[in-house]
């Protein structure tokens, strides 16, 4: 196995197309769980941990750039006023010493239907920056995952950047594990309230094939909010309402068995976790419209 150090993103990128089949590693906290297992034997190693760029971010206007290797921990000790789901999302990866390591540009490059950030993303609705020695690609991350631990990119390109609208209303994240720390998501659920567009959008992490959204659930909780009024009234949502968005979360879902947990369970406990955030979301809202009335 060699190992290939750039000094720089151009470097990187010369080098990636000179050896397409190189595995980037950044945190390595995938990467390296792999080699160690032996699961995965690369004839290459892309180390780009010397590029500063892809550790740094930028908080714009309306969006955020999220370099690909920034650290869980920055997102949560910086960024938790714009990105609220993300950073909910990265207080649950694994222990201190990986979220000081790992990054998003990780578990995008991974793949894996159980990446923690994967339902924050979602839910959010960015952009990945994929680039290669031909040039920029902007990827929106519902045409990012493709299969089990597959994704869009082409074999020379690499992750730069994720872009990220800067919330405009309350997100939420849960995960459910066989412990409370030091876990693979048995399952894992995101939601986003976007009172600008009156939409919702959704996430949900290890119950299928690739992390995937709950469409019919995220457009009948907006149908419904939006008929009744509630976005302007900011009233409670009836049990009823909140009842059928869970079961339609739930049927979003298109899990398998295994020693986690089993395809009915994980079912059960998204339209669980579906029924719990939007109350925490919703909740969430109407405080903060009571707090603009009242200003």
């Amino acid at each position: 196995m060699d190992f290939l150090r750039p000094a720089s993103w151009e470097e990187a990128l010369a080098a990636k197309a000179e050896h397409p089949t190189a595995v980037p590693i950044a945190g390595g906290t995938d990467v390296m769980v792999e080699i160690n297992f032996d699961h995965r034997r690369p004839e290459f190693l892309l180390d780009l941990n010397r590029i500063a760029d892809l550790s740094e971010w930028e908080v714009g206007e309306r969006t955020v750039r999220l370099g690909a290797s920034v650290p869980y921990t920055q997102i949560m000790e910086n960024l938790r006023g714009e990105l609220p789901g993300l950073a909910l999302a990265s207080h649950t990866v694994a222990s201190p010493q990986i979220r000081n390591r790992g990054g998003v540009g990780g578990n995008l490059g991974t793949a894996s239907p159980a990446g923690d950030a994967h339902p924050a993303l979602l839910a959010a609705g960015c952009e990945v920056e994929v680039e290669s020695v031909r040039g920029v690609r902007m990827i929106p991350i519902d045409e990012f995952y493709l299969g089990v631990k597959r994704n869009a990119l082409q074999p020379d390109e690499l992750i730069r950047a994720v872009h990220l609208p800067k919330a405009d209303g309350p997100q939420q994240f849960s995960k459910v594990g066989t412990r409370n720390a030091m876990v693979i998501a048995v399952c894992a659920f995101g939601i986003a309230l976007h009172p600008e567009t009156r939409t919702v959008r959704t996430g949900i992490g290890s119950a299928a094939p690739t992390p995937v959204r709950a469409k019919a659930a995220e457009e009948f909780l907006a149908a419904a909010l939006d008929e009744g009024g509630f976005w302007e009234s900011g009233n409670p949502i009836p049990p009823s309402v909140a009842k059928q968005f869970a079961q339609l979360a739930s049927g979003a879902c298109n899990p398998i068995d295994d020693v986690r947990g089993s395809a009915k369970y994980r079912r059960h406990a998204v339209g669980i976790m579906a029924r719990r955030t939007l109350g925490w979301t919703w909740e969430s809202y109407r405080g903060n419209e009571r707090s603009a009335q009242c200003a």
